[in-house]
């Protein structure tokens, strides 16, 4: 396949509509792999020839192992696939120690081990790989698969999973396996459980509740297990379920009407697995929690996947996914992204192992708008959810990841996370453009070159002043600056705003930066990036964008009461609340490439200098509205939600 610059991917040409339709999807995304392929079928060398943090050996493994994800659904469901061959023959020449495409014997945390899991998973799913594989074949199999990974260290993370269902695979076609390794793998997931259905990513320590805690790992392997492996243990999979019941109603807070989801955390480039937890509801026949229904379900799973159809920049000139979100982008991708890396997308389909019969299929598409709470505070991840304004919508405290990921601060740090508005990685270590503080409080000590952001907190907290949610926390840019930051929800009033609370003693001189969501810069007229605000066709900005890094052209600030905003798709804002005089607004021309969605993108800021020894309180309001008429995206913009009476005591 070769996808010219107006050619359509055949993937965004399905009117998915059931699960015939859903398999075609599926086929579109597994067909331009097929030239990739080496010779023997073992290794798919995706376009791009980027390297990751292990070798070349394991990146073309998981170009296989990944989109068999996806194959073994439409094969468990009784679905066909043309090219099963070629997994059935990689199966063969991955797993042979004598042949030039052997997979390699895993060394200690290996990334095979990863790709292990939905190789054993299609082993206990369908039975037409083992049944074609000669009794020495088997024996390689048990040798690689079992023996190898069940003797190495793993990392202390969802990854236990993945040694779990190697061995499921092989106990499911009567191989060798261990089932001690089962019991003690999963006994020790279990210790990452903190209630309420959720699961850690990892030991105490750590707080990070990803979608590696629902459709990514933990709750969707759960599913798997309970369903592959239930007559046999039934007490883990009754468990299993019910946590499960009680996840879906936190975790429906995560997707919005649109078809959109709410990008947070890591592994953003796997795109579509973010609904697959709803799929694996059925697959493992879950009796939902009310108000929850399987047209629900069905509802969230086939708008996000219409709305991926919508998204044709995600496709390499090959036909194969790219690495990125919306467009092809290295800057969001971690260091174990591989071209191979986004097929990990395939978990989307585990709903084509549903029987045609099962309700998910039989139901009527539904709507969540009306049935789910608008706004809910979420215990375990420390989120608060919003469905007002348009949007759906988290507020974030407390979390980080256990190790220096690349934009770390900006996967999870950051102080709200939206479907319509996604987050923004940093480009570069220099001025704010590269940074790309979207929903960030940025603090320099040096003039505004290198800026410093919340990345981890001493204390971080879901609190509650009245019936009213806040998350609540305190962290240290610097060693001697200390921040207490409070966010507090949308209101049925101001369903548009959001606020931010700052309250910061410095020790030191510093320059701060508080940015709104970041949105497109580019004008509907002509296509250049957005000019001063015309009113005449309700677009643009105040004040106007001025070159980067170009801080002393007047036309570019506003007072920070009459604050910034940007209207394009939508209109995003920012305004200073508090009593005092000081902060001033402005547009920062983020760097391109920087968000996940929008490859063009401008970030309404507040800035200001606090002086060595001073405490100030910042009292932001943060506005955003993604859809309606656009005479009407700013109509809320003149009415910033009241300052909470509680608020200016207790920060007083």
């Amino acid at each position: 396949m070769h996808l010219g610059i107006n050619d359509v991917h055949p993937f965004c040409q399905i009117e998915l509509k059931d699960r015939a339709s859903m398999q075609d999807l599926l086929r579109a995304v597994l067909d331009p792999l097929e030239p990739f392929f080496s010779k023997h079928k073992a290794r798919v060398n995706c376009p791009g020839n980027t390297a990751v943090r292990f070798d070349q050996s394991a990146s073309e493994l998981e170009g296989f192992a990944r989109p068999l994800w996806g194959l073994a659904f439409l094969l468990g469901g009784h679905g066909e696939y043309h090219g099963t061959d070629w997994w059935i023959q990689g199966y063969k020449s991955g797993t042979d120690p004598n042949h030039p495409e052997y997979w390699g014997y895993p060394r200690e945390n290996d990334q095979r081990m990863v790709e292990m899991c939905p190789l054993g998973f299609a082993l206990a799913e369908t039975n037409v790989i083992w049944d074609n594989l000669s009794q020495k074949e088997r024996e390689n199999v048990e040798a690689w698969l079992g023996n190898s990974i069940n003797e190495k260290n793993m990392p202390n993370t969802n990854w236990l999973w993945f040694r779990v269902f190697a061995n499921l695979g092989l106990k499911k076609n009567g191989g060798k396996f261990s089932q001690d390794r089962i019991d003690s793998d999963i006994k020790h997931l279990d210790s990452f459980y903190r209630g309420d259905g959720w699961s850690n990513d990892g030991p105490e320590g750590i707080h990070q509740m990803d979608y590696y805690s629902s459709s990514f790992a933990i709750q969707f392997l759960q599913l798997l297990y309970a369903k592959l492996a239930g007559d046999e243990d039934p007490k883990r999979a009754a468990e299993f379920k019910k946590r499960a019941q009680i996840a879906a109603l936190d975790l429906v807070h995560y997707y919005d009407n649109e078809g959109r989801a709410i990008p947070y955390g890591r592994s953003m480039g796997y795109r579509f697995a973010t609904i697959s937890f709803w799929g694996a509801l059925a697959y493992a026949n879950v009796e939902l929690p009310a108000p929850l229904t399987w047209g629900m379900v069905k509802g969230i799973v086939m708008r996000h996947l219409r709305w991926w159809q919508s998204q044709h920049a995600i496709w390499t000139a090959s036909g194969t996914l790219s690495l990125g979100y919306s467009y092809p982008n290295m800057y969001i991708t971690e260091n174990y992204n591989s071209p191979g890396s986004p097929y990990w997308a395939c978990l989307a389909f585990v709903c084509l192992a549903v029987p045609e019969t099962h309700p998910f299929w039989t139901s009527k598409e539904e709507s969540l708008r009306d049935v789910i709470p608008k706004i809910k505070a979420l215990k375990h991840p420390g989120h608060i959810t919003s469905y007002l304004g348009r949007h759906c919508m988290l507020l974030s405290s407390g979390q980080a990841c256990g190790y220096p990921m690349k934009g770390t601060h900006a996967k999870y740090g950051a102080f709200a996370y939206s479907s319509a508005y996604t987050f923004s990685v940093p480009t570069g270590l220099f001025s704010l453009e590269q940074y790309a503080l979207a929903s960030q409080l940025g603090l320099s000590d040096d003039g505004g070159e290198y800026w410093k952001t919340r990345r981890t907190s001493e204390y971080a907290a879901l609190e509650y002043r009245g019936d009213t949610p806040i998350l609540v926390s305190i962290w240290r840019p610097f060693p001697d600056v200390t921040i207490k930051t409070i966010l507090i929800p949308p209101t049925e009033s101001a369903p548009n705003w959001h606020l931010r609370v700052h309250k910061i003693k410095a020790g030191r001189e510093i320059m701060t930066a508080d940015g709104s969501f970041a949105i497109c810069n580019i004008n509907s007229k002509n296509g250049r990036y957005l000019d001063l605000y015309d009113p005449s066709i309700c677009e643009e900005t105040h004040p106007k964008i001025i070159g980067n890094y170009d801080l002393s052209t007047a036309e570019g600030w506003a007072d920070g009461k009459s604050g910034a905003f940007a209207v394009s798709k939508g209109a995003v804002g920012i305004k200073a609340l508090e009593t005092q005089d000081g902060r001033m607004a402005n547009l920062v021309n983020a760097d391109p490439n920087s968000n996940l969605a929008e490859s063009r993108t401008v970030i309404p800021t507040l800035q200001h200098t606090v002086r060595r020894g001073e405490t100030v309180l910042y009292i932001t309001g943060v506005y955003a509205k993604p859809t309606g008429p656009r005479e009407a995206f700013l109509d809320g913009w003149e009415s910033p939600p009241a300052v909470p009476r509680w608020l200016e005591a207790e920060m007083n």
